[in-house]
């Protein structure tokens, strides 16, 4: 008799069964700890109030990272229901939008259960969730994952980064993302590494957070490097760290330096995409200290190049068995390292001759000075460019620095300097916001 397949579901009671009185989550904010059995009660709660009828049917939700966000992931498996886990700074008001893009029946909003208006009458298929992206295109995909799938990504990335059973995760990034379910979500169902929940990215949170809590493992983005960087805190304020990994949007050389610098802690390049989960990783930090490589492939993934700098990923995670091409151009390295160069179909063409704005974001981020950059066609003139640079330089400086360094004609017309860039809930440069500063 053949053996049900693994779920999420059975890695949980089998990790619920192995310790249920474990700490599984820990709200730093609040400093309240919740044991494995406490979030499966939440989550029976959950499931036992929902009606019948979601059975084999998406539900969307919005939640922050904490107990409240697993009681209704794990409610909704349970009630036999595909969950569609929104970001949590979504607003009410566009949630119902999303659902429909989801293809989902149903949408969590405030405590409730809202039919989402012309929903389908069944889900195409049960799946363990339903990741919803907009890409690079700015529209809404859905992308429904099975169990196998999801189980293989969080299992890579335990492997890959070492991320251990007693290890305990600083939960910044949501939940939701697919950086969230892989590294945070998934360890704790199949190994119980517990998480430790903060509510602000403020530098002085974060270190009180690791410091009080013995967070081992961080799972961030540049943005957050770079702030505990530049932030008055002790050199030993982050020591209970174990493993750093940045992922989410590249990771300046100038700022993997400053954190090992001031921290003595090495940041991991992490390089991966909705559709396939964890991709690439630097297991020793060097080649993300020098700005070299975002790693080698995580275990069991398979990077395969293709012409015209792209590749080929392939694993038990990825979306499609025929594997995934992801939008950014790459170079595999003899030694399998994996050199990203900027997003595919970005040419535009200036006075003829034509331009990579990825190969230009990528040399205005190498500038001293300049933490991230976004070049996009100028608003109001095709044949010109328009900038945003994340830089503490004035402008006089700025156009200096870029005189001193590029071409004429690749010089930005409209250059909009800013202490940071806007982010996204996930973490990632805002491309939407950005845009917006450059139209005005």
């Amino acid at each position: 008799m053949l053996r049900p397949a693994p779920t999420l579901l059975s890695a949980w009671a089998a990790t619920l069964a192995a310790a249920p009185d474990a700490v599984a989550l820990i709200e730093a904010p609040a400093d309240r700890a919740h044991t494995r059995a406490q979030l499966d009660a939440l989550a029976d709660a959950f499931a036992g109030a929902l009606p019948s009828e979601v059975a084999r049917l998406r539900v969307t939700f919005a939640l922050p990272n904490g107990p409240a966000w697993f009681a209704a992931f794990l409610g909704l498996l349970r009630a036999g229901a595909t969950p569609v886990p929104l970001d949590p700074a979504e607003p009410s008001a566009s949630q119902l939008r999303l659902a429909a893009a989801a293809r989902a029946s149903f949408a969590w909003i405030e405590g409730k259960l809202v039919p989402v208006p012309e929903a389908p009458a069944r889900s195409p298929g049960r799946h363990a969730l339903v990741k919803l992206t907009s890409g690079s295109t700015g529209t809404p995909r859905a992308l429904a994952f099975t169990h196998t799938q999801m189980l293989a990504d969080g299992r890579q990335v335990c492997a890959s980064m070492d991320i251990r059973p007693e290890d305990r995760n600083l939960a910044v990034i949501p939940f939701g993302h697919s950086y969230g379910l892989g590294n945070l979500v998934v360890p704790l169902l199949v190994q119980g590494t517990s998480l430790v929940c903060v509510d602000t990215p403020l530098p002085h949170a974060l270190a009180a957070a690791i410091s009080r809590h013995r967070a081992t493992v961080f799972p961030a983005v540049p943005a957050l490097l770079r702030v505990l960087a530049e932030a008055d805190l002790a050199p030993d304020a982050l020591s209970p760290l174990r493993v750093v990994i940045s992922a989410g949007s590249p990771l300046p050389a100038a700022t993997a330096q400053a954190f090992h610098a001031r921290f003595g802690l090495k940041a991991h390049g992490f390089y991966g995409s909705s559709e396939t989960g964890g991709i690439a990783f630097d297991r020793e930090g060097d080649d993300t200290l020098a700005g070299t490589s975002v790693g080698t492939a995580l275990d069991g993934v398979s990077i395969t190049p293709l012409r015209g700098q792209r590749v080929r990923v392939r694993g038990a995670a990825v979306l499609r068995a025929a594997g995934h091409i992801p939008a950014d151009r790459a170079r595999l390295e003899p030694d399998g390292r994996l050199v990203l160069l900027g997003r595919a179909g970005r040419l535009h063409k200036i006075g003829g001759r034509r331009l990579d704005l990825g190969e230009l974001e990528n040399a205005l981020r190498a500038l001293p000075d300049v933490a991230d950059a976004f070049v996009a066609p100028h608003p109001d003139d095709p044949e010109q460019l328009a900038a945003v640079l994340a830089t503490t330089l004035e402008a006089s400086a700025l156009r200096a620095l870029l005189r001193a360094h590029l071409a004429p004609w690749k010089i930005p017309r409209r250059l909009v300097p800013l202490p940071a860039f806007p982010l996204t809930a996930r973490g990632k440069p805002d491309a939407t916001a950005l845009r917006a500063l450059l139209a005005r």
